[in-house]
């Protein structure tokens, strides 16, 4: 959905906006890459420059607070030019107004705000209100707002036991509320609910295409599918078809980073120096962020 926003704003802005739009006409998603240190962050910019793709570096709030805006905001700066990228930041799940402003101040170029996940109780004229209000703040920089009026099951662990589908079904998006929480919101991007769940299970996840292709019918704006770890990829390459900009992956990462690491660990018991031990497993993150590019289309369009 278009909207006004700051003539003035930063070039990276700029050409991340030009970037999602052309997400819509080159039939191709943005893979966002949860970051959890530098090392993630070398893989994800590797398989970028590997792949000559357009990637986003997400990070949520936990993340934010352990490395801090501006020192987020200058490793992806400079990777970005070490690699010649296209590689732009996502905050990803900011619990709160006040969160999601210090994102756009510090100049991410994405910004998720997702209220009912810090609150699972909050009502819709909470969320809305809140995002209306990020929405606006976001002209100040031209930042991109997603949000959604829904709370996103699961979590960043390996989980156990089967997929509830009948539980999470319950909060499946509704094309004709969604289209009327894009109007009363101004929202880039809305964050979709077709199965996708965070975290990793025993079997694999299902997106439900059809619906997905009722939102994306029903929605002038971009939209995104969260919890994307662990999907069949013939799925991803189908939603992306069908016309979704943004595919946000964190699970695998992390599940590739900490096997490796385990692994490395095993076998080198009695090396201390983290740097003789690290690169197989940013290696193990790579290959997983670049078979998500080809998945996503995205191979090509940097």
């Amino acid at each position: 959905m278009a909207r006004s926003h700051n003539t003035n704003m930063k070039p990276t802005i700029t050409a991340a906006r030009a970037l999602y739009e052309r997400t819509r006409t080159g039939h191709f998603a943005l893979g966002a890459f949860n970051i959890d240190n530098q090392e993630t962050l070398i893989a994800v910019a590797r398989a970028a420059a590997a792949k000559k793709a357009p990637v986003l570096v997400e990070v949520s709030h936990d993340e934010v607070i352990m490395l801090g805006h501006n020192n987020i905001r200058a490793l992806v700066d400079n990777y970005r030019a070490e690699y010649g990228l296209q590689m732009f930041i996502n905050l990803d799940h900011s619990p709160s107004v006040e969160a999601a402003k210090a994102g756009i101040d510090a100049g991410f170029e994405f910004i998720h705000i997702d209220i009912s996940q810090a609150n699972h109780d909050a009502t819709l004229d909470d969320i809305i209100a809140a995002t209306r209000e990020v929405v606006e703040y976001a002209k100040t920089t031209g930042a991109l707002v997603e949000s959604e009026p829904h709370y996103f099951g699961g979590g960043s662990n390996d989980f156990d036991g089967p997929i509830d589908y009948e539980m999470i079904k319950k909060s499946f998006t509704k094309p004709d509320e969604a289209a009327k929480f894009v109007a009363a919101t101004g929202i880039d991007t809305y964050a979709a609910a077709v199965g996708n769940l965070h975290g990793n299970y025993p079997v694999p996840k299902e997106l439900h295409l059809d619906l997905l292709r009722e939102v994306r019918a029903a929605l002038p704006c971009a939209i995104s599918l969260h919890g994307g770890s662990d999907t069949p990829l013939e799925q991803f390459r189908q939603a992306v078809q069908i016309g979704v900009s943004k595919i946000n992956i964190n699970s695998d990462l992390r599940h590739a980073y900490r096997t490796t690491l385990e692994a490395q660990l095993a076998a080198n018991p009695h090396q201390s120096a983290v740097i003789k031990l690290i690169g197989p497993v940013i290696d193990a993150v790579q290959a997983i962020v670049e078979t998500k590019i080809d998945a996503f289309g995205s191979a090509g369009q940097a």
